[in-house]
């Protein structure tokens, strides 16, 4: 059975860092791309990073650019999301996402229709 379970979240200043980690259950990260993405109160749900598992490429959108990294830890079967400089408009839960015919890519982040997903992790910023 396939399931991801998100952690890591909690509350954080502005400015500061928080590590998120998706466990991959039932599936092997090595061979399908993972993909973050969050919901803030009120907003639509929205791509925030993803990495593709037979190269390690990575993509992101603009507004964490330089601020988040999303990498892979194979011996954990996971997918981790380290956060940094974090602002105001990055309150949200986040959620992982994996998919076994889509393939990470900036596109791919626009796209809500991933097939598996966690239960997410609240991340809030205080100021």
């Amino acid at each position: 059975q396939v399931r991801l379970v998100e952690s890591g979240g909690g509350l954080v200043q502005s400015g500061g860092s928080l590590r998120l980690s998706c466990q991959a259950k039932g599936f092997s990260s090595d061979y399908y791309d993972i993909a973050w993405f969050r919901q803030a109160p009120g907003k639509e749900r929205e791509g925030v990073a993803c990495i593709r598992s037979n190269d390690g490429s990575t993509s992101y959108i603009d507004s964490v650019k330089g601020r988040f990294t999303i990498s892979s830890d194979r011996a954990k079967n996971a997918v981790d999301l380290q956060m940094s400089g974090l602002k105001p408009e990055d309150p949200a839960v986040y959620y992982c996402a994996t998919d076994f015919e889509e393939s990470c890519s900036v596109r791919s982040l626009g796209y809500n229709g991933w097939d598996y997903w966690g239960k997410g992790t609240l991340v809030t910023v205080s100021s």
